[in-house]
């Protein structure tokens, strides 16, 4: 690659802002996510129940306020507030009552969603709920760096039309101090074509997230690493029609990359001293904690009561498909909690399936 910049070569950042988020962009037109690769939200309303089952536990852990609100953050067309609120309206109506829901996404308010369901594109202050982002920060645009040929970490641009590469200018300021601390391109641990997503754009958009609760947990759900176990070439990637693409910002198609789901805890518990604990856990072991697992049902519900039967197996297959573990299952939990303990049971987590990170020292 030349290492220069030119008019017309923006880097990725820009590109992908412009490509998924401006007038025309791949998730402000169209059915949204939904209609190109399937998602949690997408594969099964256990999703929606287990979220449901976290919402009942902070609720309970905060004695119950006269008002609860969830904040779907990355929201889609709605689709996770929608399964939601009918489970509520089935299973806890007490708390249905008092619940708000507030969809955040860049996308035009889809035409037929109900009018108690509020929208915006940004996240507002809320005395008591949670915050819930599932597959929000992987298309937080952000920088991506190469180490040249020199050993020197540079910013790599990107022609919109073509997805053809080359590199510019050293990578220096804050974006190299993220990278010092949370990415390192440096000759002891980086060659030359080694790549790193600067994650300090995701950091400062999770931080935002958390404070804006006064009492609750906010929870980032995505493909995550973490410090030491880093993809040596970067992880950037592009969906389309349910089918893997050439990343290209053309605004044709999705563009995303794993998360440093580590740096995201770290800037909002040092933004905000109300952050109580984190923990960082896999969906399989959150949603199994929630109510979730893939256990098959009896045999004998099968004489007993067939349909029963049938309904507990389609479960059970939803189930399998979101705890998997070399798929949905494998997904990050980002789990934090303000100015309240996390709910008891996630302490059970601590240790081989998860890891607590104290912030009230």
């Amino acid at each position: 690659m030349d290492h220069e910049s030119s008019p017309g070569w923006p880097g990725w950042r820009q590109a992908t802002e412009r490509a998924l988020y401006r007038d025309g962009g791949f998730f402000v037109r169209g059915p949204g996510p939904a209609g190109h690769f399937r998602t949690s939200v997408h594969a099964s309303g256990l999703f929606a129940g287990a979220v449901l089952a976290l919402l009942r536990e902070v609720d309970a852990a905060l004695g119950g306020p006269s008002e609860l609100v969830l904040t779907d953050v990355g929201a889609g067309r709605g689709e996770l507030l929608l399964a939601l609120a009918a489970q509520a309206r089935e299973q806890a109506p007490e708390l249905a009552r008092r619940l708000v829901l507030r969809a955040v996404e860049r996308a035009p308010r889809p035409e037929r969603l109900p009018r108690w369901v509020h929208w915006a594109d940004r996240v507002a202050p809320a005395a008591h709920g949670v915050v819930f982002a599932n597959e929000w920060l992987d298309n937080v645009p952000v920088e991506i760096a190469e180490v040249d040929a020199e050993g020197v970490p540079r910013r790599v641009l990107v022609h919109p039309e073509t997805g053809q590469e080359r590199l510019g200018e050293p990578v220096a300021g804050a974006d190299a101090d993220w990278l010092a601390r949370w990415w390192p391109l440096d000759p002891a641990h980086a060659e030359p074509g080694f790549r790193a997503e600067i994650g300090r754009p995701r950091d400062t958009a999770w931080a935002a997230a958390v404070g804006s609760l006064g009492l609750g947990v906010a929870v980032a759900v995505d493909y995550a690493h973490r410090a030491g176990a880093r993809p040596p070439f970067g992880s950037l990637a592009s969906f389309r029609d349910g089918r893997e693409v050439r990343p290209v910002p053309d605004g044709s198609r999705d563009l995303t990359s794993h998360v440093a789901l580590d740096s995201c805890l770290d800037a909002a518990a040092r933004a905000h001293p109300s952050v109580v604990h984190s923990l960082w856990t896999t969906q399989r072991e959150a949603l199994r904690l929630l109510g979730v697992d893939g256990a098959r049902p009896p045999l004998a519900l099968a004489s007993s009561d067939p349909a029963g039967y049938l309904r507990a197996l389609a479960a059970a297959g939803e189930a399998a498909e979101l705890t998997a573990a070399a798929g949905l299952g494998g997904f990050g939990w980002g789990v934090q909690s303000v100015g309240m303990p996390l709910p008891p049971r996630w302490y059970a987590l601590d240790g081989a399936d998860g890891t607590l990170l104290p912030h009230d020292e």
